[in-house]
């Protein structure tokens, strides 16, 4: 069966349904089928060419990085050919940082049997980079290769097949690091491993020699430097400085393998001496032992001498671990708290956090909480490898047991890499923090953004603990006793600044996120204690954008496009709808007064169905006359300043960088996140149903080759598909749109994609969903690294929800109850929740559920609203 067959029987068999309708079999098939991928608008993968979810060979390997480490810890990355690079272990990313480490195999008795134990180098490598004009000197790009190389990911586990002529081996490397969901400290280890296998394909017995070979590339300027014996490895150090201690740090090569033997020191001195001397002793076959020196080694190796009966087995574990322990990260100004926000407030016990202050002014990692050095961290590693590989490969069995399509498959799998990224920082208390994506050497966007993070829905699920100190976060530390929340938090996290807008989306999302986690934690003492500042917040917003109490934000409100938008929208409006709800549902379970907070959102449902709904889809008034909010050209913002054309057109359109009469491609946002949620639906289903076709129809462009973008057009453009922030296809296109408009986002492809699936349009859904992964299919971009204001964005984590999209599966904790789509179709998907993960299947009309971790306990089953029961498994 193709793989087209295998997705067509998939849309036969799952029935989805719009909230509170259901969808037949034959007609669910009908939507979904799909011509070819010549037919212009399927994204369909033609004959030959890379199967979504498969392997990456030949020109699918260009561009293809894998990332290894943990949670907040730091990572490098594996290519697709074998090579390592993008080393960030130092709190920061390092995008072009290749550390000039690699394996090497020499089989004696073959003229041509030593290889680096890698692929071709991409085409890409040889000239374009910093320093190629200079023929990248000191590269091991010149060192021999194996001919071929095939890369197959099984997140967290990467494996890429080696073969070679002139190799009498076969040859498998897996490289992996722990990622367990629910166990959030073990998945954010600062250790990562290459498992290199070999097989004796020939007809005799042949002796080998592996060795792993690494320049220092802790050394940094300014400090002391040394390589540093450890038992069958070798440890990179650099001791740092009086005036930088945040150089110092420690990172751990070693094996578990009896025979190594270590060079401590490569060959000191001039040019390209001690690699061409490291090379000369692999390329000889032989072994070299050499004692540490005091400083200044250049490199290390350690060899692995064995041999090989005809089909025997090699296996060599290559074993990393590193501790860097301090950092020069101290964003955001220090200000004294305000009475009434953060002093007030004490969530920490309830997290677990409680007396970890950060013991310096800078960012510290949560792992310096928990060892004291690296040798402690490598014990750990190698007295626990054997859990934690089980463990991880439990979670990899059960997420790829679903057989929901495997473009989605791919989609999530791919943006999970995000939380191995220097996107994601860990504190010492072990409070999650983190940038939105990555620069090339920092950081992007500070502070765990609440209108970007919004969309991420892989943490909440993943490591639940983790996502409830966001919450704790954004209500205490960034909230003040007006209930004024800065939507970016300060690292090392304590009280922020209050001299800028709040962020509608952000402020009035995390009430949402609040009802979510606690939904999924079931922890009331933590709901208690965060309700009277979930209630500060929302009469913050309510006063704010909402003076006149008409249930809708009307005010200049601040927004995930970095500008305000001025009148009712049906972005930001659909947010507030669902924090009205929100709140009301948590108000109830607490036997809290929330009359006003149900009224509020009577009216704003009736304006924003009537008012802001042209027919098919929800859209902007543009308000900028008869507000609180002083004239446009005077409000604070971010480069919005009025030069004397800009204020002509202000007085012919209005403010600058609205949307007006637009199709917004997230211009119901708030209500997938109110799905995404558990929430019931704030607005009329089936004018949200309209609003999604119609993004799809209007925005969602197969060839992008005549679309002017002035912005910023390096995530899609030319004859790539992709889909649009906004168009205007019932004319009222401004001057100035809003500043992103003509661009192509990820998080915002996989959200739409996600609510259409929500609403039945599967077809729909996924014909964004392979636009989106056509980009990124490792030929231009990497398939592991989906930017957007920087590498390994964390809006492309809204992709998890199409899991939920797909198939309603969602586990309620304080009823605990299994949540499925209206009608029937047979599927098995991945379910994680506080407790445990594990698979649902859904077959003949019954759920069954497979834990494969912990514990998921049951105690109903609703399909749609009809209540069943699991069948036995």
């Amino acid at each position: 069966m193709t793989q087209e067959d295998n997705r067509r029987s998939f849309l036969k068999k799952l029935t989805l349904g719009s909230i509170g309708v259901a969808v037949t079999p034959s007609s669910m098939l009908e939507r979904s089928a799909a011509p070819p991928k010549a037919d212009k608008g399927r994204f369909l993968p033609a004959e030959g060419e890379r199967q979504y979810n498969g392997d990456y060979t030949g020109a699918y390997l260009n561009r293809l990085a894998f990332p290894l480490g943990g949670m907040g810890a730091g990572m490098f990355c594996l290519e697709g050919t074998g090579a390592v690079s993008h080393m960030s272990v130092r709190h920061h990313p390092a995008m072009f940082n290749e550390p000039g480490m690699f394996a090497a195999l020499a089989v004696k008795g073959q003229p041509r049997g030593v290889k680096v134990i890698e692929g071709p180098v991409p085409g890409w490598k040889k000239f374009g980079k910093p320093g190629s004009g200079n023929g990248d000197a000191g590269a091991t790009y010149g060192l021999p290769r194996f001919g071929k190389a095939t890369f197959t990911t099984r997140f967290p586990f990467g494996v890429i097949q080696l073969a070679d002529d002139d190799i009498p081996f076969e040859v498998e490397l897996k490289g992996w690091s722990p990622f367990i969901p629910t166990d959030e400290d073990n998945s954010s280890l600062p250790v990562a491993v290459f498992e290199y296998r070999f097989t004796n394909k020939g007809k005799q017995e042949a002796e080998a020699v592996f060795s792993y070979n690494a320049r220092n590339f802790m050394a940094e300027e300014g400090g002391k430097n040394a390589i540093k014996a450890m038992e069958r490895g070798f440890v990179l150090s650099e001791a740092g400085s009086d005036k930088k201690p945040f150089l110092k740090g420690d990172f751990a090569i070693f094996t578990d393998d009896a025979a190594t033997v270590v060079d401590h020191c490569w060959f000191r001195g001039g040019w390209w001496d001690p690699l061409t001397m490291a090379w000369n002793t692999i390329k000889s076959g032989n072994t070299k032992q050499h004692a540490p020196v005091p400083a200044d080694a250049p490199g290390a190796s350690l060899f692995v001498p064995f041999r090989l009966r005809p089909g025997a087995v090699k296996t060599i574990r290559l074993m990393m671990a590193w501790y860097v322990p301090d950092s020069d990260l101290h964003l955001g100004p220090d200000v004294k708290p305000e009475t009434g926000d953060a002093d007030d407030c004490d969530l920490s016990s309830e997290l677990g956090y409680a007396g970890k202050k950060n013991p310096t002014s800078h960012y510290k990692p949560w792992y310096s909480s928990r060892f004291g050095d690296v040798a402690e961290v490598v014990r750990y590693w190698k007295d626990n490898y054997g859990t934690l590989y089980k463990n991880s490969a439990l979670f990899e069995k059960a997420f790829y047991a679903s057989s929901l399509p495997p473009e989605v498959t791919e989609a999530i799998a791919a943006n999970l890499s995000i939380l191995k990224s220097p996107t994601v920082l860990r504190q010492y208390d072990g409070r999650l923090w983190s940038f939105e994506g990555c620069g090339d050497n920092g950081g992007c966007c500070e502070g765990s953004c609440t209108h970007v993070w919004n969309y991420a829905q892989a943490v909440p699920h993943l490591f639940p603990s983790l996502e409830r100190t966001l919450r704790n976060t954004e209500f205490c530390e960034d909230q003040n006793a007006e209930g004024h929340q800065n939507f970016r938090a300060a690292l090392p996290i304590r009280a922020v600044k209050h001299d800028f807008h709040a962020a509608a989306d952000g402020q009035l999302g995390g009430i949402m996120k609040v009802y979510r986690d606690w939904r999924v934690s079931a922890d009331h003492t933590w709901l208690r204690k965060i309700f009277p500042l979930v209630r500060k917040s929302m009469d913050y917003c309510i006063k704010t954008w909402d003076p006149r109490h008409k249930g809708v934000v009307e005010e200049p409100h601040h927004n995930t496009y970095d500008i305000e938008f001025w009148g009712p929208d049906g972005m930001c409006t659909s947010f507030y709808l669902g924090a009205l709800t929100a709140i009301s549902e948590m108000g109830r379970f607490l036997n809290e007064d929330v009359s006003t907070y149900q009224k509020l959102y009577a009216a704003g449902k009736q304006y924003m169905e009537q008012e802001l709904y042209n027919g098919e889809y929800f859209i902007q008034r543009i308000t900028f006359t008869g507000l609180n909010a002083p004239d446009p050209a005077h409000e604070k913002s971010f480069n919005t300043k009025y030069s004397d054309e800009a204020l002509r057109i202000l007085k012919q359109e209005g403010p600058k960088y609205q949307y007006g009469t637009g199709c917004l491609a997230d211009g119901v946002l708030g209500v997938w996140i109110a799905a995404m949620c558990g929430l019931q639906t704030p607005v009329d289903p089936g004018k949200v149903k309209s609003h999604l076709l119609a993004v799809h129809k209007y925005n969602l462009k197969e060839d992008l080759s005549d679309h002017a973008n002035p912005q910023r057009p390096g995530y899609a453009l030319g004859n790539e598909g992709g889909l649009l922030l906004c168009t205007w296809p019932k004319g009222g296109m401004l001057s100035l749109p809003f500043v992103y408009s003509d661009e192509v986002w990820t998080g915002i492809e996989y959200q739409v994609a996600s609510h259409l699936m929500l609403m039945g349009q599967v077809k729909e859904g996924l014909e964004i969903v392979r636009a989106c992964r056509d980009r990124y299919d490792g030929r231009v971009r990497n398939p592991f690294n989906e930017y957007e204001c920087g590498s390994w964005y964390a809006r492309a984590m809204s992709s998890y929800g199409m899991i939920q999209g797909l198939t309603g599966l969602r586990y309620d904790a304080v009823d605990q109850s299994l949540h499925l789509h209206n009608g029937t179709g047979d599927f098995t998907a991945f379910l994680s929740t506080a407790t445990g993960f594990g698979t649902v299947s859904f077959k003949n009309g019954r759920p069954s559920l497979q834990v494969a971790y912990g514990s998921i306990p049951v105690k109903e089953v609703f399909i749609g609203d009809r209540k069943t029961t699991l069948a036995a498994t």
